[in-house]
């Protein structure tokens, strides 16, 4: 295990959170990624970790842990070190086809990791936030946070213990579902399904998209500022946090053709049956996020505006 330390930043006068320091797990992947840049912007002290070196190209200040979540020992060290007053935990197995090939590995990095930070976390007492996923639903979506999880696959399946694992803690917890996240990409980042759309019609390239399912797509910016909310408040519970607009790919891809100016008469409009998949996923999908607004005042961007803001377009209005 080693620590490093990002020390690029710009100079003027910062407005600390001292009482809070944050560590995120997965950041090197896409949500935590975008969690660091997020919280070290607004000054929280903020430690990221993930398996090897620090992928995050920011200018914001922020301490980097290497650290493999599946090693007990390594987890309780790093903890330990740091004593965090809030853990961010984005970490992963992710993949649905990966997880039921795997089934192990998927127990060990989504379950097991989780129970080796929980454990650690123990003798400091830290808000436990886990980032879960709407695969722990199974069909008739949009789900709402009282619906009963019925994962289709193993990927939901193992997020669900780990929700348990979470909820049965004795620590302040929070469970933050959230659904097909998109927004901006840097170096080092896989592009979205987003960046897919607008890459393959910029080449004149004609794309086949799926009509027949239903997802609530959420720009990435959003789901950090209701974490955020969530921290401030201190707020126990489960919540989701998605986008306002229900759509399917299809739908999603013509939006970004109009608002990047591409040729949507590219797009081919196909049923999910094109693409057959080994794993089961829900085909009417999505979160619903009445609570979150209620409590936490979570008021996510519209689907078009969430597009414009990926693509550094500005409003036609």
């Amino acid at each position: 295990m080693t620590f490093t330390s990002e020390m690029n930043f710009d100079k003027k006068i910062f407005y600390i959170h001292f009482m809070e320091t944050i560590f995120i797990t997965g950041a090197n992947g896409f949500l935590g990624q975008h969690l660091t840049k997020y919280f070290a912007f607004k000054n929280f002290n903020v430690i990221a970790s993930g398996r090897g070196a620090c992928r995050i190209a920011a200018k914001e200040k922020f301490k980097y842990a290497e650290l493999d979540l599946t090693n007990k020992g390594a987890v309780k060290e790093c903890l330990q070190l740091y004593q965090p007053s809030v853990i961010i935990h984005t970490a992963a197995m992710s993949k649905p086809d990966e997880c039921n090939n795997n089934k192990e590995a998927c127990l060990l990095n989504n379950v097991d990791a989780t129970k080796n930070l929980i454990e650690a976390s123990q003798l400091f007492s830290p808000h436990f936030i886990y980032i879960s996923t709407d695969f722990v639903f199974g069909e008739d979506g949009p789900h709402d946070e009282e619906n009963k999880p019925a994962p289709l696959n193993f990927y939901g399946e193992t997020k669900l213990m780990a929700e348990t694992l979470v909820t049965q803690s004795n620590l302040l917890n929070s469970i933050v579902r959230i659904v097909f996240i998109y927004g901006a990409t840097w170096e080092g980042m896989r592009p979205s399904f987003l960046h897919w759309v607008k890459n393959n019609l910029e080449q004149n390239k004609k794309i086949k998209v799926v009509s027949d399912q239903q997802r609530t797509p959420t720009h990435v910016v959003d789901i950090c500022s209701g974490i955020e909310k969530i921290i401030n408040q201190k707020t126990q519970g489960i919540f989701h946090l998605a986008g306002k607009d229900i759509l399917s790919p299809y739908q999603m891809a013509i939006t970004v053709a109009n608002v990047v100016g591409l040729d949507k008469s590219l797009i081919e409009k196909v049923t999910s049956e094109t693409f057959p998949e080994p794993v089961i996923r829900a085909k009417k999908s999505g979160l619903k996020i009445g609570k979150a607004m209620d409590i936490l005042k979570y008021s996510p961007v519209s689907f078009e505006e969430g597009v414009r803001l990926t693509f550094g377009q500005k409003n036609k209005n």
